[in-house]
Formats: structure tokens, C-alpha cells, sequence
């Protein structure tokens, strides 16, 4: 007996991996429903098959990998059977899906309005002159400023939570009954975040669709979902409403998940000041000239503005604010990747600002870099092994001495010695990354910047990645700086903590104080971003 009130029914479905995987299964006999009108997300790990069960249901899985067994209902027809014109006709039409990332989903070489109103040509609907009324109808929708200006750029011309709302309009345009969203906000800073998930809501509440929304973020979850399915190796290990799973998890996985959560709540503070400054960073000030083009008038934007902090020995530092508030400016200008404009750094009593390459070439192995991806920071051609030895070798460490550091490290960061011999590709996201941070330790450096180096991470790789270096930065005694857009997390792992807002630093000062009090009216929007700030997760019992 079909549900009148179910849009959409998964039962059995069965997706294997192709052979030599860690696990036979990519999906395991999953079942679910998804009702009209409500919100099911779908949380779990990288690799828990999340995206692997939206791609099913979308008829979007590679050829080596069919369902092997199941079925997807919906409205009360298997889609699994469709033969692909029969898909297409209902991709777009009656489901849609919204990519994790759009840059790389949107076509780079084709203006904005264009690729929303393929879609209308696609299905048939309308005339030159009603798919274009109807693109900018949904970019004003979605909330993009002057859509009429909108339609006409080209994806890179946009910022990441513009083109994301670009690729929500997108899955508009038909009104399907059911909205499928990949981790739609993974990429995005918290304000960002917020103001997507928002527009999920409002579009959820407007059109009465059916989201499924898959993420790893439970504050996420918090923050949008009716129910909740927790995903783990492919099966579905638990699942209930949302106040069920959050505040009274019953599965082990679940409560390890949630406990993994960043809560906000510091480490004793501790006065660093008396083991003097490694950094002293005075009045810094960077601008960016947008040379413009034919049809452009070239802009200038202020990156760092008159930027003046300290940086203790053995401190870890936060530096906190949304995208384009200067962070990352400020660390690669710290490092010498770029050169400041006016302004001192100071690294252990010289002043570094206006010394050659040359001239900084003996200190640079003092202070390394983590940076936010390590799959493109790290060369797919050569193995780890090479990646930590390249740096002593450069600074005139024989290669003996080289290999025997690297072996070292790897067994510090938690890796298996045989990882000398992989390459990049072979590894998960959380031990790509901790290959980052031992590459940047092989060094021996002074000063670490981690530059987001943990925004990409599900939760309990990111405790892990957290958890490891607090625990470097305690036995080799090295100050950090922290660059971040999650206060929650600077709050669990640094000492103090800078914000910055439009390249200037608007608040700074104890990390549990800031968070709990903060004075600057900017700070509070950002604390009031984070998803799920409200539901604080429970203490567990293991």
C-alpha cells in the first residue's frame, strides 16, 4: 500500500564498490522514505555513502557501479528500471540536486543565465523571451543583488555562496517535488552558511517540497531538519527526528559523531607573555589592484588594514573571520608568500618585512605552513616519502638525515611508516592532511600557520587533526597561527584569538571571553552564524 504523504521511498537498495575496496558495499540494503513538505538529512563521515545514495537516486551512478539490488520510488514508480531518457525527463522536472561544489558543477565558459535557462530548454518550456523573464525571476528569488547584471557573468566572476545560490535557482526552475542538497554549504564560512541554509528553509516553506540534505555538520542538522538518518559504511545505523538522534543519540557511531563536535568550551588560559614574542606583526596593510578590463573599471580592495598583533612563544593564536575579511592574506604575508605594502613583522627580533627573497630564504625553514587543501598542495606525482624530504633536502640536510626526519614525522602525525612509500592519492582527506602538517614540521620550524586547516574535515577527523596539534605544538614548544572561520573550534584550540572583519582586526583578546562576551557587534554575527549554535551537543558516556 503506497503512503500518500511519501514522495519518495528507498527500499533495500544495494550499490556495490568495485573490487579491492576497504568494504564490499558502497550502500547496503538502505531503507528510508522521504515525506512531502519535510526535511531529511542524511549525516555521516566521508565515505559513509551519502553521496553515493543522492547520485542513485538522481541516476547519476558510474556504470561499474549499478545498483545491484532495491528499489527507489518514487510517487510510487522505480526509478532504477527508467532507461535514461525516461531520467532526464524527470531530473530537474520532478527531482533536482544542488553540488557540493559549484564551481566545478557550473559550465565555466557559459554566462550564468544561459545555464538556468538550458534547463527550461531542455524540458521545453516556454519561449526565448518567458526563459529569460523566468531566470530572473528565480536569481531575484534566491536573493542574488541585480540579477538583470547577474545573468550575464560568468561563474568565476562570482563569489562561492553567490554561485551556490546560483545552483539553488537552478534546481528551481521546474519546481520539482523533491530537492536533493550534496553538502551544499561544506565550502562556505559560517555567515555564508547561514544565510544559504536559510534560503533552503524559506524555498522548503514557499514551494512545499520534499529536501533531502546530506551533510556532515550536525549543527547543520540542528538548524534545518525534520528527521534524521545517520549513515556509517553504507548503512543506515540510526535514524529518528531530530530531537530523538541529537539530544538522546542510541547508536555508538552517532554518539561518537556528536561528540566529536566542537562545544565551544576552551582550555585553561594560560599568560604567555612572559616567554616574550616570536612575532610581532605592527600596522600591516595590503591592497589588492583589480586592474579592470574592456568593459570593467578597475578597483582597489583593502586586504589588510593597518593589522598590528603579537604572537607569544608556544602560543596558539587564532585568526578569525569570514571569507575576504584578510586571513589568509595576513598568514601568506606573515610567510613572505606575498609582500605587505607598508607596515613591520617582526620574527624573533628581525624585521622580516623588507628583506630580499634572498635575504629570507635561511629563515623560511623556521616558519612552514598547513595549508586548507592538502590533496592540491601535495605534488599526485611523487610520494610522501619525497614530499618531507624535499624541504631538509633544500635546506642542505643530507639525504640520509632527510629520510630518517621524514620516517620521524610520519610516526609523530600518526601514520604507518609504509605511508613513505604511497602517494598522495592513496590516503583519506584526514591523513592527506596530516601528511600537510608533517611536511610542514620536517622542518623544525618556530612558527606554524594553519590555514583553515580543518574546515574541510568531517567532525571527528577534524577532533583528530585538532587533537594532534595541540599535542605537537606541546612537545615541540612551536607558536601557531591559527586562521580559521569557526570560532568554536578557535575556542578549543588556541590561547587568544584575533577578529578580523574587511581586512581590518575589530576584536581580539582571551578566546573563552570573546566567545562568551564578545564586544564587537560583528563578532556577535559570527558567533550567531554558526549552525546549530543553539543545540549545544550532550555530554556523552562513552
Amino acid at each position: 500500500m503506497v503512503d500518500e504523504n511519501t514522495v519518495l521511498r528507498v527500499e533495500g537498495l544495494t550499490v556495490p564498490l568495485p573490487y579491492g575496496q576497504e568494504r564490499y558495499f558502497a550502500v547496503d540494503a538502505i531503507d528510508l522514505t522521504l515525506e512531502k513538505g519535510e526535511i531529511l538529512c542524511i549525516v555521516g563521515e566521508s565515505g559513509s555513502g551519502k553521496s553515493i545514495l543522492a547520485s542513485a537516486i538522481m541516476g547519476l551512478l558510474p556504470y561499474y557501479m549499478p545498483a545491484s539490488a532495491g528499489r527507489i520510488l518514487f510517487n510510487g514508480r522505480d526509478l532504477i528500471p527508467m532507461t535514461e531518457p525516461e531520467l532526464r525527463n524527470e531530473r530537474g522536472r520532478s527531482i533536482a540536486m544542488i553540488f557540493q561544489e559549484p564551481l566545478t558543477a557550473l559550465n565555466p565558459l557559459m554566462p550564468i543565465g544561459q545555464q538556468i535557462a538550458e534547463v527550461l530548454a531542455v524540458h521545453g518550456e516556454g519561449d526565448a523571451s518567458k526563459r529569460n523573464a523566468r531566470v530572473l525571476e528565480l536569481l531575484a528569488y534566491v536573493g542574488l543583488p541585480e540579477p538583470d547584471m547577474v545573468q550575464h557573468a560568468y561563474p568565476f566572476r562570482l563569489s562561492g555562496g553567490q554561485r551556490q545560490r546560483v545552483m539553488i535557482a537552478m534546481a528551481l526552475v521546474m519546481e520539482p517535488d523533491v530537492l536533493i542538497a550534496d553538502e551544499p554549504t561544506t565550502a562556505l564560512d559560517v555567515t555564508t552558511q547561514a544565510q544559504i541554509l536559510e534560503l533552503i528553509r524559506r524555498i522548503q516553506r514557499d514551494k512545499g517540497m520534499a529536501v533531502l540534505f546530506i551533510t556532515h555538520d550536525f549543527g547543520v542538522v540542528a538548524d534545518i531538519s525534520d528527521r534524521v538518518a545517520v549513515m556509517e559504511k553504507g548503512k543506515i545505523v540510526e535514524q529518528g527526528t531530530t530531537d530523538q538522534v541529537l539530544n538522546r543519540p542510541q547508536h555508538p557511531y552517532t554518539r561518537a559523531l556528536i561528540s566529536s563536535i566542537p562545544k565551544g568550551i576552551g582550555h585553561s588560559a594560560t599568560d604567555m607573555s612572559s616567554r616574550g614574542a616570536l612575532l610581532e606583526v605592527d600596522n600591516l596593510q595590503k591592497t589588492f589592484h583589480n586592474g579592470g578590463g574592456l568593459f570593467a573599471k578597475g578597483r582597489e580592495v583593502v586586504a589588510l588594514d593597518r593589522v598590528s598583533f603579537s604572537l607569544h612563544r608556544g602560543e596558539i593564536l587564532g585568526i578569525v573571520g569570514e571569507s575576504g575579511s584578510g586571513k589568509s592574506t595576513l598568514g601568506r604575508c606573515v610567510l613572505k608568500l606575498i609582500d605587505a605594502d607598508a607596515g613591520r613583522i617582526t620574527f624573533d627580533g628581525v624585521d622580516i618585512s623588507m628583506l630580499s627573497e634572498d635575504a629570507f630564504r635561511p629563515m623560511r625553514r623556521r616558519a612552514q605552513m598547513v595549508f586548507q587543501d592538502p590533496f592540491s598542495s601535495l605534488n599526485p606525482r611523487h610520494r610522501v616519502g619525497r614530499i618531507l624530504m624535499d624541504g631538509p633536502l633544500a635546506h642542505g640536510v643530507g639525504r640520509a638525515e632527510a629520510e630518517l626526519r621524514a620516517r620521524e614525522m610520519l610516526g609523530l602525525v600518526g601514520l604507518d611508516p609504509a605511508s613513505f612509500d604511497r602517494y598522495p592519492h592513496e590516503f583519506s582527506g584526514g591523513q592527506r592532511q596530516r601528511i600537510g602538517i608533517a611536511r610542514a614540521l620536517v622542518l623544525k620550524p618556530d612558527l606554524l600557520v594553519a590555514d583553515e586547516a580543518v574546515s574541510a574535515l568531517d567532525a571527528s577527523v577534524q577532533a583528530q587533526v585538532l587533537a594532534l596539534l595541540q599535542r605537537l605544538q606541546r612537545q615541540l614548544g612551536i607558536a601557531v597561527l591559527f586562521i580559521t572561520h569557526d570560532l568554536r573550534i578557535a575556542v578549543e584550540l588556541c590561547n587568544r584569538v584575533v577578529v578580523m572583519h574587511r581586512g581590518a582586526i575589530v576584536e581580539q583578546g582571551d578566546c573563552e571571553k570573546v566567545f562568551s562576551s564578545p564586544a564587537h557587534e560583528y563578532t556577535r554575527r559570527l558567533i550567531a552564524s554558526i549552525p546549530g549554535i543553539s543545540w549545544l551537543p550532550p555530554k556523552l558516556s562513552s
